[in-house]
């Protein structure tokens, strides 16, 4: 029986870093067996800013999701996001190897060279190369031209590309942990493959992944990412803006974000009839709208009575139209907005927000929904929140991966590639010795 393909997938953002391990069998099925979600330091805006905390919170939420699975990790796929990422579409031409024959993998993989092979500052990587679409002798809309016969091979691609210093000071990170990275990917990316559906990105639709204190927007159409960049404004802005209106820490402040999403649920009574309980229901909800009940939350603060109604109309409902402005800006740059009939799916920490749909159909004018993660088995009580998609599509992106991935970052001076080079020329001088 052959042994289960062990996934971690390690999300470090900006107000939690989260560990999930899951194993694959034979079939492909996922079946999650660790979960751990820790409190982010070291990290702003997606962006590590002191290795030694960043360090420390990594260690903690990989340890603990460790235990939980009864599994030690040494390779793991890592997100990566923050203002610094930015997106372009490239064109490439090469000529097939054989005009006469088939086209072949490597005559894709030429093409894809050929696309990435773009003038960057020093200061930038690339991060993905995703190919959108192939043409083959002018025939247009191709997914994959392996086996076709042509010989003119032209490609569409989407290049994701991100900032040098930030990879390594992620990767160096997590390298402190122990772990091995086997490829550093874009939490948009990983979110997406997450809670998206075929036919959504078939149809064109957006990816809002609102996180701490950025949020990252995706666009597909026609099946494959044409646009992608992030807003440096996330969730956190609207615990801020609590926090200064009410006057509390931010810890109050954000039981108080969450707690608003949350109306209890009255028991409802055997012998009630369906019309009773809506109307009891009601009268609680009406009830429940006037005051926020502060000490039932464990907020020790000496706060003054609450309305629920001015927080959520005088503080929480205009960020959170700043923020979906914002993210119109990005579609409105990316030139696909009339292209997109599945409209936005929202996911992140920030989906949870009280009014989020609303405001998003309302600035936006698209349809909107929550995303939810789907695909997984096991711990899947513990991950059931829009928070977790970025964490849970890093571990769907680990299984269709058939190699370690493509480590795109060549600038780590003295680390994996290094070693990997002298080896080869080691191996290089033994195959000449007699």
């Amino acid at each position: 029986m052959a042994k289960d393909k062990i996934i971690c997938g390690i999300d470090v953002g900006s107000s939690k870093i989260a560990t999930l391990i899951a194993s694959a069998d034979e079939s492909g099925k996922l079946n999650l067996i660790g979960v751990s979600s820790t409190v982010s330091k070291g990290v702003k805006k997606t962006q590590v800013v002191d290795i030694d905390e960043a360090v420390e919170a990594i260690t903690e939420s990989v340890e603990a999701a460790e235990r939980m699975a009864g599994y030690s990790i040494s390779q793991a796929f890592i997100s990566l996001g923050g203002p610094q990422i930015e997106s372009v579409n490239q064109h490439a031409v090469v000529a097939v190897s054989e005009p006469e024959g088939e086209i072949k993998e490597s005559d894709v993989r030429r093409v894809n060279d050929a696309a990435r092979a773009m003038s960057l500052p020093s200061s930038r990587e690339i991060l993905h190369v995703i190919p959108r679409t192939f043409t083959v002798d002018g025939q247009e809309g191709i997914k994959d031209p392996t086996g076709m016969t042509g010989v003119r091979l032209e490609t569409e691609t989407h290049i994701i590309t991100g900032s040098a210093t930030s990879m390594r000071n992620l990767v160096k990170c997590i390298s402190q942990v122990g772990i091995d990275v086997t490829e550093l990917v874009f939490s948009g990316i990983a979110s997406a493959l997450a809670v998206l559906t075929d036919t959504e990105k078939e149809l064109g639709v957006v990816l809002v992944d609102i996180g701490g204190e950025t949020t990252d927007v995706v666009v597909f159409i026609d099946g494959s990412v044409a646009y992608s960049s992030v807003v440096p404004i996330g969730a956190r802005h609207i615990t801020s803006d609590m926090a200064v209106g009410l006057r509390v820490s931010l810890e109050s402040a954000e039981k108080i974000k969450l707690s608003l999403n949350k109306i209890p649920k009255i028991p409802a009574m055997a012998e009630e009839t369906e019309e009773e309980n809506s109307k009891a229901n009601l009268n609680h909800k009406k009830k429940d709208e006037e005051v926020i009940d502060v000490k039932s939350l464990g907020i020790q603060e000496d706060i003054q009575k609450i309305s629920r109604k001015s927080v959520v109309d005088g503080i929480i409902k205009p960020r959170l139209q700043e923020i979906f402005k914002f993210v119109g800006k990005e579609i409105k740059k990316s030139g696909f907005g009339t292209q997109t009939p599945s409209g936005l799916v929202l996911c992140g920490g920030g989906a949870q927000t009280i009014g989020v749909l609303e405001q998003a159909k309302y600035v936006l004018g698209f349809p909107a929904r929550l995303g939810t993660i789907e695909g997984l088995s096991g711990l899947v009580e513990e991950i059931d929140s829009p928070a977790f998609a970025s964490a849970a599509g890093l571990i769907f992106y680990g299984a269709t991966q058939n190699t370690q991935g493509q480590l795109h970052i060549p600038v780590l001076s003295g680390s994996l590639p290094i070693k990997g080079m002298i080896q080869k020329g080691i191996d290089l001088v033994k195959s000449f010795l007699p």
